[in-house]
């Protein structure tokens, strides 16, 4: 049975057993209602399996097999919380389940599990239920820090979402000591009141030795350092020149002015740019991207080793490449004054910021200069005299560049994409990787320049294939969900906006709402807001557009060094090119893409939470000197234990509710805010508050501020705003008061 049937199958499996008619067969049962013929039976029950393991049917105890959500059961993955309790994120999208700590029965931070409902959600409280089967285990390791006992020892995870020490046998040990951070192998998964047990199998380092703090993330996400001895052979056996066998077949456009712009640290080039004007006022804008697929062969190690990667991670003080050193910073990186082969696209885009005509092509380029974002912002806005003077020779185009970046940008705006301006961290770390300043990443027209070229070259490059019915990888946004974007919309309406067509939102309306609240006190909190209502960008082979760039056909095209999506739609166009692209080939794609979407959207998500774990990490470590000390900053974040406040740095701490003591605060999830009972202050997202740094720990990797009185000021004028008039008291008979009065009991005080 092909690949492409089997899938089918699968498909067919699952809607018969959505189906309102549908009970739960057995095996049997369903090899004769799907007319399954005997030499398919055996991958058709591989196919179950598949499925169960997925958590998309469920096996119940007398092995008929049904989908979860037709017997009282949800399927997804558990996230853990410290406390012991957690939540199970379904797969069907509907609201979170919340599961007790008594009702987690083994189940550990990420597992994908089957949970069944044992309380509806009533009035705002989520569904509760309690885990009955882990379809597949998360954490095959676990990173931590390991203590040591007479008789055994135990490991107390990183990740605190990771409720329960591992138990390590002292047989298990393996030379490890208490204090070291190390990576255990877990032996025998936890159960509902016993916790795993482990057996080291690496120790890191000292928890306080340099180095090590990274190395645990590291390890914790299962990222790898190095490359396989096969896959380093691999891609030295290219050497670093472009010969003239590599050449043939390319058109040569080394004579054309090109210039790669990227940021200072940088060291895997991508991209070119060159720039034209034309008699006719348009512009003759080209992106030039480096041809990795020529060296990295489908199937070959490196393309394998690739694949598992998904992309580069980019971490604070270190970059664990997608593709060896002698490929990504070698014979791949467009280097100056180094014949390199790419594929172009070069675009005529007129005065609107169309593109009127178009070619894609196999090329040799030879860029003429590594210019640096801070280099071209000094010429462009600074007029820095000696950068003018050494780059004389370039000046023209980096103005052309200057000005047709401004004409993309704002017809993109103008068409409705969605321009968040949130703030970036730059973090500086000393030699031996101790942060000595945190401060927001500058982002400028070097940057915007870049950015905006290579939006228009994956619009241009997308659109083209679209059309032309190849198989391909799209880079999607989907549109917001229905219930999300009526609580945005509720909650704008009681800030005083109004988000326009609400049953079928388009992301202009999201971005004229965003150029009204510009720099007024709301900006912040609801740009906030509405980010969260977003659904995640992710990989499909299916075009289903961008929302947020407001753009019909996207894909990533211009980044093959350090992402695999790039890598595979490069292949696709070559092979299209040279008419390699048959019927058969087609099914191949067609059968191989959704496959591939699927592990670089995972690995996408890995390398993002593993670079933010980073950079909290050296943030809280950073901020340890300075408690005590006494900061200005706005709320970034409300929960029903308190609020998180960002510095102007954009270090986020957490003040938590217990440390509001001058009066009783309630949560109000719809408003983002925290209302006190007495005095009807109001804390919400984007009221500038003045803390107090009580505690930076950088085990927990957690900051705790307090409010400091003049800081109050903010929520001070809220409450006024929202104070309601006294209503005169009707008079109370004395007699009925002391009657009263005697028979009431003390309360008890509420925890705060």
């Amino acid at each position: 049975m092909t690949d492409t049937l089997m899938a089918d199958r699968k498909r067919k499996i699952v809607s018969f057993m959505r189906e309102d008619a549908y009970k739960p067969l057995l095996f049997e049962e369903l090899v004769t209602v799907l007319d399954v013929p005997q030499e398919d039976v055996e991958k058709f029950a591989e196919v179950l399996e598949e499925l169960e393991s997925e958590g998309i049917i469920f096996k119940t105890k007398k092995n008929r097999y049904g989908v979860p959500e037709r017997m009282n059961l949800s399927a997804g993955t558990f996230q853990g919380h410290e406390r012991g309790y957690g939540f199970v994120i379904t797969n069907n999208g509907e609201e979170d389940i919340f599961i007790p700590s008594d009702s987690v029965n083994g189940a550990m931070h990420n597992d994908i599990v089957i949970a069944r409902i044992n309380k509806k959600a009533v009035g705002g409280r989520r569904s509760e239920g309690e885990i009955i089967r882990i379809v597949k285990r998360a954490n095959k390791t676990v990173v931590g820090t390991f203590e040591s006992s007479r008789n055994f020892g135990f490991v107390i995870p990183d990740d605190k979402r990771i409720f329960g020490d591992i138990y390590i046998p002292k047989s298990e040990i393996n030379g490890a000591v208490s204090g070291q951070k190390v990576e255990a192998k877990i032996l025998v998964w936890p159960e509902k009141r016993r916790n795993a047990e482990g057996t080291i199998i690496e120790i890191i380092g000292d928890k306080n030795e340099p180095g090590t703090d990274i190395l645990s993330i590291i390890r914790s996400f299962n990222l790898k350092e190095e490359f396989p001895g096969e896959v380093i052979k691999e891609a030295e056996s290219f050497g670093q020149t472009v010969t003239d066998e590599m050449r043939e077949g390319r058109r040569d456009i080394r004579d054309l002015r090109m210039i790669t712009i990227d940021g200072e640290d940088a060291k895997d080039f991508d991209d070119a740019v060159s720039i034209e004007r034309l008699p006719d006022g348009d512009f003759m804008l080209g992106v030039h991207i480096a041809d990795v697929s020529h060296y990295v062969k489908e199937n070959s190690h490196l393309d394998r080793e690739a694949l598992k990667r998904g992309n580069s991670v980019y971490l604070v003080d270190r970059v664990l490449p997608m593709l060896p050193p002698a490929l990504s910073n070698g014979i791949c990186s467009l280097n100056p004054k180094e014949d390199r082969l790419a594929l172009s696209v070069m675009m005529k885009v007129n005065h609107e910021g169309t593109v009127v005509e178009h070619d894609i092509f196999e090329s040799v380029i030879n860029s003429n200069e590594r210019m640096t974002y801070t280099e071209v912002y000094k010429i462009l806005v600074e007029d820095d005299k000696n950068l003018k003077e050494k780059y004389s020779y370039l000046l023209e185009d980096l103005y052309a560049m200057e000005e047709l970046a401004q004409v993309l940008k704002e017809k993109r705006i103008k068409r409705g994409a969605i321009d968040f301006n949130l703030d970036e961290a730059k973090i500086v770390l000393d030699e031996k990787g101790v942060p000595i300043e945190v401060k927001k990443a500058e982002r400028t027209i070097a940057n915007s320049i870049i950015e905006e070229f290579m939006i228009l070259c994956n619009e241009t490059v997308s659109e083209h294939f679209f059309w032309t019915n190849t198989p391909f990888l799209y880079r999607i946004h989907e549109e917001p969900d229905q219930e999300k974007i009526e609580s945005f919309a509720e909650f704008v309406y009681n800030l005083g906006y109004t988000v326009k067509g609400l049953s079928k939102a388009h992301p202009k309306a999201f971005q004229e709402l965003l150029e009204k609240v510009k720099d007024t006190k709301e900006e912040t909190i609801i740009s906030t807001v509405m980010l969260r209502s977003m659904q995640k960008a992710k990989y499909s082979h299916v075009n289903f557009g961008h929302f947020g760039l407001a753009a019909k056909y996207y894909s990533h095209f211009t980044a093959p060094i350090r992402r695999y999506s790039d890598l595979v739609i490069h292949r696709i166009i070559k092979e299209f090119l040279k008419g390699k692209i048959n019927a058969k080939r087609e099914d191949v794609l067609r059968e191989k893409l959704p496959d591939v979407a699927r592990i670089c959207s995972e690995r996408e998500r890995v390398a993002e939470e593993a670079e933010r774990e980073t950079e909290v990490l050296k943030k809280v470590e950073y901020m340890k000197k300075h408690e005590g000390d006494v900061f200005e900053g706005v709320i970034s974040g409300v929960a029903s234990f308190g609020m998180f406040v960002e510095l102007d740095n954009t270090v986020e701490g957490l003040v938590r509710m217990s440390s509001m003591v001058d009066d009783y605060y309630v949560y109000n999830e719809k408003q983002y805010s925290l209302i006190g009972e007495r005095t009807r202050k109001i804390y919400r997202i984007g009221n500038a508050v003045k803390v107090q740094l009580v505690k930076s720990d950088v085990d927990a990797r957690q900051i705790e501020f307090v409010l400091v009185e003049d800081g109050k000021e903010e929520a001070e004028k809220e409450m006024a705003d929202t104070k309601r008039p006294k209503r005169k008291r009707k008079k109370i008979d004395e007699k009925v008061l002391r009657h009263v009065q005697g028979k009431k009991k003390k309360k008890k005080r509420r925890g705060r």
